[in-house]
């Protein structure tokens, strides 16, 4: 089959060697720039191919994307969709039994290739923009390469892109696959760099490019901005400066008349502006776009394993995206794309986007996995194998789900689950609704999740639930016919789950995602503590805010301080009976900082929410003596006497190291520390109990080593500091080591004698006592006997009989 209209395409010089890749290995490679035609020429070319008996089916990573393809191809041959081209999404599709090539959404084939891997009456399937790496795409080729190598030798595999790494492609299709390379229609391109300002909001930046390039250009002009939010920002700031000129926003929440309004030429033959997302980077041909003013922002999906929710984070988009995005400049002619960053900074931009199989909740590809039934997902063919780590956290939660066993295996709940086209917890949550006769109703709530936009915005699920019921928009029309088929689907599945104690589509929600029930944990509500134990934040304006328990059914940000957007509440009175089975009754024991004891609590609780809590007299002793330990580990400087590590350290006695007193703990504290319930002891008795751990000749090594105290020739005991930085030192008087004519050691080391003056003053710090007593001594003798005068200031000291007294009195003594 010839469509006319194509014969100027760049593709058609590449499509007999297409054709010729399909024929004979089945599998090849297609590299083709934005504006070859890869994406409505091929699949039309190959239908006249003998081997071509059944369907094509071309995916697209996105529904808008699927469904102007299958328009466009519609139109070159001169049909309405659903005759020889079809397309299906999930909210819209024109299909019939004359339909040869089916255009669909990557998430659409996965399903189709899990309920029959054989894929009957299919015979291609073409992978467009594999470049994009999304979840579903690398899934769906890994399945399809399966097929293929077990079950459909003659179903033939293209994967076409821009810009994409073929050598890797083709070695994961197999040997002698193919690497086919299109040009592209070659239009100049002019990039203009307009540089960065971080102070300055984005939708004010992009503004005013947009009336920059609106002012200083000709064409239509399409503006990348990274989400929906931005894109009305920018609308509104827009709008009042271009009177008259039509202004379209073009995302994925907006209804399909929208959304082809954007795409094609105003009707009047006006300028227009196109507002967009990512979603018109690849497959999409704006008909009279020659400017593009690009943000340089993407916004992706990051799953955070320690929340167990996948946010949405806003990164510098990467360098292939961006040449994506510049290249719809010159699709029809010559173009012009203004950048707003720097040219010097383009090069330090990632070179592509990650693989969303590296950093996406992998828990619905681990159960279409497991419903293929493969349970090891490295057994399969992927270009990138899903991360270990992600792997096991996904396992958890379907084990946790009840939808696998111990083994990896599918559980009946796990078929029943896995039948539902949606993920693991919502189609739970449709089962449990379905069981309690509200599976409509829980089938909107799961809609709500999956569809922004739909009931208005705000994160009340109920509020938006009844907006919606009132809604007769297309797509809001569209999205409750889908919701009624899930319910439809989960009655006749809903005996796995039994009877459900769920009373309305909000507690059907709780059921299936219990670590994500919350408590209000402050008057104004803005902080929640869920069942998993993480804490969330939510709008104190929001009339979440005024509940004391929800269902978290959507949060963004990391997993510390993660923000709601949406919820529904549940009444009080029900968590006890909505949970019976997982309420658990325990003493919870722990150290009361502002009292400095150990305190013990029986509490019921639902996961790390404290439901009731009660003071428990009689805890667990060995559990308190543990706290106790630990405690007294932490402070193992203060509650032994000063210098008491430092003492041990110095003689050299390593079993009073602090490190063999934590590992020796058990034996001295633990018994110590036995029936009581905090720290309040003598340290004298923590020292006792520490030197237990020697022996006695242990006992008098020390001592000899390191003794605790100095004898002065006075007679008199003074502590010795083995702590400070010039120890060992001791504080004495002078008068007191009158008569010492040899320096006093510590072992080999000379004793620092911090000498003072019968008032305490410090004297001289000395480690040479008679060269102090023949040197500087005069020194301060003329100095102390002003000060001292009714004291002995002798002139020999070293002759001197040592004596605390004052003169007259030492002289009455002595005599």
């Amino acid at each position: 089959m010839t469509i006319e209209k194509m014969t100027d395409l760049p593709i058609q010089a590449v499509l007999p060697a297409i054709r010729s890749a399909l024929a004979g290995e089945g599998a090849g490679v297609l590299i083709a720039p934005p504006g070859a035609g890869k994406t409505t020429a091929v699949a039309p070319d190959l239908l006249g191919e003998a081997w071509c008996t059944g369907q094509i089916i071309l995916t697209s990573p996105r529904r808008v994307a699927a469904r102007a393809a299958a328009e466009r191809m519609a139109e070159m041959l001169g049909e309405k969709p659903g005759e020889t081209v079809g397309y299906m999404t999930r909210l819209d599709s024109k299909v019939s039994a004359c339909t040869r090539i089916l255009v669909v959404t990557e998430a659409i084939l996965v399903n189709r290739l899990v309920d029959d891997p054989e894929l009957p009456g299919v015979s291609a399937l073409l992978f467009d923009e594999a470049h994009e790496r999304a979840l579903d795409s690398d899934l769906g080729l890994a399945l399809a390469l399966e097929t293929r190598a077990v079950l459909r030798e003659d179903l033939r595999v293209l994967v076409m892109s821009a810009t994409i790494d073929g050598a890797r492609f083709a070695q994961l299709l197999g040997e002698g696959a193919p690497i086919i390379e299109s040009e592209g229609r070659s239009f100049p391109l002019t990039i203009k760099w307009l540089g960065g300002d971080s102070a300055q909001a984005i939708e004010d930046r992009m503004a005013a490019a947009v009336l920059t390039a609106w002012r200083d250009e000709t064409g239509d002009i399409l503006a990348f901005l990274p989400g929906v939010r931005e894109i009305e920002r920018v609308r509104d700031r827009l709008e009042p400066r271009l009177a008259n000129v039509p202004i379209h926003p073009l995302h994925g929440q907006i209804e399909p008349a929208a959304q082809r309004a954007a795409i094609r030429r105003d009707a009047e033959g006006r300028r227009r502006i196109v507002l967009a997302t990512a979603i018109a980077e690849t497959s999409l041909t704006l008909d009279g776009v020659g400017v593009v003013v690009d943000s340089g922002l993407a916004r992706l999906a990051e799953f955070d394993r320690a929340a167990g929710t996948t946010h949405l984070v806003t990164r510098r988009a990467s360098q292939a995206s961006a040449a994506q995005r510049a290249g719809r400049a010159a699709r029809q002619g010559p173009g012009v794309a203004y950048r707003l960053w720097e040219e010097a900074g383009h090069a330090g931009r990632p070179e592509f986007a990650p693989a969303e199989i590296m950093q996406a909740d992998l828990a619905p590809l681990l159960l279409r996995l497991a419903k293929w039934g493969t349970v090891n997902p490295a057994a399969l063919p992927w270009l990138d194998p899903p991360p270990e780590a992600s792997v096991a956290a996904a396992r958890t939660a379907l084990e946790a789900l009840g939808a696998l066993d111990t083994s990896g295996r599918i559980t009946p709940l796990g078929e029943a689950i896995g039948a539902l086209p949606m993920a693991p917890d919502q189609a739970a949550a449709v089962l449990h609704g379905a069981a309690a006769g509200c599976g409509e109703d829980a089938a909107r709530l799961v809609m709500l999740l999956q569809e922004r936009g739909l009931g208005g915005r705000g994160e009340d699920l109920l509020h938006r639930l009844t907006r919606w019921r009132g809604d007769r928009a297309p797509r809001s029309v569209a999205a409750a016919r889908i919701a009624q088929g899930w319910a439809g689907q989960a009655r006749k599945l809903a005996h796995v789950i039994g009877e459900s104690p769920a009373a309305d589509a909000a507690e059907a929600l709780a059921l299936a995602r219990p670590d994500f029930v919350a408590r209000r944990r402050d008057p104004s509500g803005e902080h929640w503590l869920s069942a998993g134990g993480r804490g969330y934040m939510l709008d104190a304006a929001s009339p979440l805010a005024r509940a004391e328990w929800i269902v978290i059914g959507d949060a963004q940000g990391q997993a510390k301080g993660a923000r709601i957007t949406a919820g529904a509440e549940i009444a009080s009175e029900r968590i006890a009976a909505l949970f019976a089975k997982a309420l658990q009754e325990r003493i919870t024991t722990r150290w009361n900082s502002e009292k400095e004891r150990v305190e013990a609590r029986r509490e019921r609780r639902l996961g790390a929410i404290v439901l009731a809590s009660v003071p428990e007299p009689s805890p667990d002793p060995a559990v308190l003596v543990d706290i106790l330990v630990e405690k007294a580990l932490e402070r193992l400087g203060d509650i032994l006497p000063a210098g008491f590590l430092a003492r041990a350290r110095f003689a050299g006695v390593d079993a009073l190291s602090a490190q063999n007193l934590t590992e020796r703990a058990g034996e001295w504290l633990s018994p110590l520390l036995a029936g009581r319930r905090d720290l309040d002891l003598p340290m004298h008795r923590f020292a006792e109990a520490a030197l237990g751990l020697l022996d006695w000749n242990a006992r008098q090594a020390l001592d000899r080593a390191a003794p605790t105290h100095f004898t002065s020739p006075a007679d008199t005991r003074h502590a010795i500091d083995y702590a400070g930085d010039d120890a060992p030192s001791v504080e004495v008087r002078v008068q007191g080591v009158f008569g010492l004519d040899t320096h006093p050691m510590i072992g080999t080391t000379p004793l620092l004698l911090k000498l003072t003056s019968p008032g305490g003053r410090p004297v001289q710090s000395t480690r040479d006592l008679p060269g102090f007593w023949r040197g500087s001594w005069r020194d301060v003798v003329k100095d102390m006997k002003g000060r001292y005068p009714k004291h002995r200031w002798p002139d020999q000291p070293w002759l001197e009989k040592p004596s605390m007294k004052t003169k007259n009195a030492f002289n009455r003594s002595d005599s």
